[in-house]
C-alpha cells in the first residue's frame, strides 16, 4: 500500500514594519503617521512596498479637513474607522461616509477633491492608502462602497480588486486589498501565490500573524509566497494588500 505524503503550508518570510518607527505628524486639527515616505517625512528604506506607496493613519479633529487639492496617477482609498468623512470633488461627485466606508478615486489624467469631518463633536480616524497604477492618464472616476460588519467578521472580505470580481471596486493597480475583523477563536489563513507579496496592516487591536504579535498601527510585509493565519484577535481589524511582484 503506498502512501501520498501531504505537503506542510510553507511559512514566508515577513518583516515587521513597527508602528512606533512610523513617521508623524501633528498640524493640530490633524494627526497623521505615515508607514511610507510622505510630504515631509523621508525613509529611504520605507518609500514603498511593490504598488502600495502611502498608508497614512489619521486623525481629523472635529470640523476639521482636507481643502480642494490636485492629484494624478494614483489609485487613492480612504478607509473610515471612525467618525465620517465628506468627499467632493471637481468631477462633481460627493459623499458622506462612516465606519466601514471605502471612498475611491481613480485620479488618472487629474482630479481636485476635498476630505473633510464634517461633524463639529464626534473626531475622524481612517486610513488613506495610495497605490500606483499600472496604467497612467487614465479617465478619473470615483466610486463608494461600505463593508458590512458581518462581511468582515472572521475572515477577510475582498473590497478592491485588479478584476473588479465579485462586486469589488475595479483598481488600476496590479493589487487586491481585502478588510477582516478578528477577535477572541475567530481566525483565518490566506496563501500568498508565487509572483505576488503582500503587506498586513493593523487597522486596530491586536493580533497574531503566524506567531507575530501585532498591535494597532504596526505593518508586516511578507515578502515571499506562503500562507499567513490570522489568529488571537483581540478587537482587531486589518488590512491585507495582495501585491504584483513589480520590483
Amino acid at each position: 500500500m503506498s502512501t501520498t505524503a501531504v505537503k506542510s503550508p510553507t511559512t514566508p518570510k515577513m518583516v515587521l514594519r513597527p508602528a512606533a518607527k512610523r513617521g508623524h505628524a501633528d498640524h493640530g486639527w490633524l494627526k497623521s503617521a505615515h508607514s511610507f515616505s510622505f510630504a515631509s517625512y523621508y525613509d529611504p528604506q520605507h518609500t514603498h512596498f511593490e504598488a502600495l506607496r502611502v498608508i497614512n493613519d489619521d486623525f481629523v479633529a472635529a470640523g476639521g479637513g482636507f481643502p480642494p487639492h490636485p492629484h494624478q496617477d494614483f489609485e487613492i482609498f480612504s478607509y473610515v474607522l471612525e467618525g465620517q468623512i465628506e468627499h467632493k470633488d471637481s468631477l462633481g461627485n460627493g459623499s458622506v461616509v462612516g465606519a466601514g466606508g471605502i471612498q475611491f478615486m481613480t485620479t488618472g489624467s487629474g482630479v481636485r477633491h476635498s476630505e473633510y469631518n464634517p461633524s463639529q463633536t464626534d473626531d475622524l480616524r481612517f486610513l488613506q492608502i495610495w497605490l500606483m497604477p499600472a496604467t497612467r492618464g487614465a479617465r478619473p472616476r470615483y466610486e463608494v462602497k461600505q463593508l458590512s460588519p458581518e462581511e468582515k467578521a472572521g475572515k477577510l472580505a475582498l473590497f478592491i480588486a485588479e478584476d473588479g470580481r465579485d462586486g469589488a471596486i475595479r483598481t488600476l493597480a496590479p493589487a487586491d486589498v481585502y478588510a477582516g475583523t478578528f477577535d477572541g477563536e475567530q481566525a483565518t489563513s490566506f496563501d500568498i501565490r508565487r509572483g505576488r507579496k503582500a503587506w498586513l496592516q493593523m487597522a486596530r487591536g491586536s493580533a497574531s500573524v503566524n506567531g507575530q504579535k501585532l498591535g494597532r498601527g504596526d505593518g508586516l510585509a511578507i515578502v515571499e509566497p506562503g500562507t499567513v493565519t490570522i489568529s488571537e484577535g483581540q478587537d482587531a481589524e486589518i488590512l491585507l494588500f495582495d501585491l504584483q511582484t513589480i520590483s
